[in-house]
């Protein structure tokens, strides 16, 4: 049986005690590699004035992760610089916040280069490769030039935007054109997937008669939507369990009787956060009856401290809270409780169980697991109302259930969030039996098999089989094996 190496940013290495790391990547590749042999290779998440010479490999119950350090430089023009202040707010939409240079451009490509050559040395002629994210796009054009023929994939884990909006990157031939080098290529949503087709064409790609290949420099690139899953019955259990410990009561109890509002994000801009803030201040302002009958926690740890763009943000926020609380709020009633930090999964789970409403309200996101797990940790018996923006990827699979808003529409977000509020036993039970469905059939283990499936070479694969319901699986045939690959960026 032939290896899968996976090959991410940052590589979450569980710690002696057995304890995993809590993000959802980290769910998605331990669901990936649980059932074969692998590696994960990746970051350290370590800044050293020397790059490696080799990975340092860690064995943790069968997988083995192997991570490498970076240097400073590599680390603020590759990690703060190019990725996350030009490719992620591109790549939500938000044009207006990059800020190329050509340096941090030079810094990305580099340490693709690095990790290119640290895949290289352990790289078996039958591995399977499996990419994630935003940080790696070109990691399998330069795998292409080392020699290597082995099929790879790619997922990237945020939205892609329109052509129109792509090329307003510089060198984006250079960079999102790459993934034409993988032999599969995975989005969260049938749009992502659609968007990069079409930018496909704008590079001289043609359409097949496969809605999911397209023919680039005459060999075929296969794309296709693969919506992540979370672990679904496990996650439940999770939850059942944190609701039943001191902590989490102690939690709702200092809520007393009022309705509980939740919502969970780090501090991002494309989380639509202050649009979120403005809705229930738009609520108890229009609703003076809800005053002292709801409590709004919103949980947002700090990320990317070193980007202005974040600290201008959460000064925002914290001087939303404070206005929001000086003007509604009283001694013995605080609406909105806006805390920084992070909370382990358990917690998370508990939160959301107690939890009467969850605000998941994106400006625009990949998929958005908060969502996700908020549905699998309710009561079925009562369970919450999701609020959820139509521009979360989650929103395809979940409209079914959840309240659909326009974050971008204050008063109408404030209205559903009154209807959220008051909705009856048997419609929530109604909702909350149909998002759980969805959950059920496409779980994490799921999307895994979905992806490697289609990802496996062409001799070894099985006659195709239609995606269970509620899949947006589509075609995802035969990659490239050409030893000399065609000259396209």
């Amino acid at each position: 049986m032939s290896r899968l190496i996976v090959v991410s940013n940052r590589v979450a290495v569980p710690e002696a005690n057995g304890k995993s790391a809590a993000g959802g990547l980290a769910v998605a590749v331990n669901a990936a590699l649980k059932e074969r042999s692998g590696v994960w290779f990746g970051w350290s998440g370590r800044i050293t004035e020397e790059p490696s010479d080799r990975p340092v490999v860690t064995t943790r119950n069968r997988i083995k992760y192997a991570v490498i350090d970076l240097k400073d430089s590599d680390y603020q023009e590759y990690y703060n610089g190019f990725a996350n202040r030009v490719l992620w707010p591109i790549l939500h939409y938000r044009v207006d916040l990059a800020e190329f240079q050509r340096a941090e451009l030079s810094g990305y490509i580099r340490v693709n280069k690095l990790f290119a050559d640290h895949v290289s040395k352990i790289l078996q002629p039958d591995d399977v490769v499996w990419v994630h994210d935003y940080h790696m796009m070109p990691l399998a054009k330069y795998l292409r030039e080392r020699g290597h023929t082995n099929r790879i994939g790619f997922f990237l884990h945020i939205p892609v935007p329109p052509p129109e909006l792509i090329q307003t990157l510089p060198r984006h031939g250079e960079i999102l054109g790459s993934l034409a080098h993988y032999d599969l290529v995975g989005f969260q949503t049938e749009s992502d997937r659609d968007n990069f087709g079409r930018y496909l064409v704008t590079r001289g790609g043609q359409a097949t008669s496969d809605p999911g290949v397209f023919d680039v420099a005459g060999r075929p690139v296969h794309i296709a939507a693969f919506p992540v899953g979370i672990e679904t019955e496990a996650f439940a259990r999770r939850a059942r369990h944190a609701g039943r410990t001191d902590y989490v009561k102690t939690f709702r109890r200092s809520v007393g009787a009022r309705k509980l509002i939740i919502g969970v994000d780090r501090l991002d801009y494309s989380k639509g956060i202050p649009n979120r803030l403005e809705a229930f201040e738009t609520l108890l302002r229009t609703q003076p009856e809800w005053h002292d009958k709801v409590t709004f926690a919103q949980i947002t740890p700090k990320s990317r401290t070193e980007v202005p763009e974040y600290i201008e943000m959460d000064r925002f926020l914290s001087h939303k809270a404070g206005q929001i609380n000086g003007t509604f709020g009283d001694v013995a009633w605080t609406p909105l409780r806006y805390v920084n930090r992070t909370y382990s999964r358990s917690a998370l789970a508990g939160f959301y169980r107690a939890a009467d409403v969850a605000m998941v309200t994106p400006l625009r996101d990949g998929m958005n697991l908060v969502a996700k797990e908020y549905v699998a940790a309710q009561d079925p018996d009562d369970p919450g109302v999701l609020l959820l923006s139509q521009f979360a990827g989650a929103a395809a699979e979940l409209s079914g259930g959840a309240l659909m808003v326009n974050p971008h529409e204050t008063e109408g977000m404030a209205a559903a969030l009154k209807r959220a509020l008051e909705m009856p036993l048997d419609e929530r039970r109604e909702r909350h039996q149909r998002m759980m469905a969805v959950l059920s059939r496409n779980d994490i283990d799921q999307w895994a098999g979905n992806f490697l499936d289609a990802l496996a070479p062409p001799v070894a694969r099985p006659e195709p089989v239609l995606p269970r319901s509620g899949s947006t699986l589509m075609s995802a045939g035969y990659g490239w094996h050409g030893v000399h690959e065609p000259d396209w960026q």
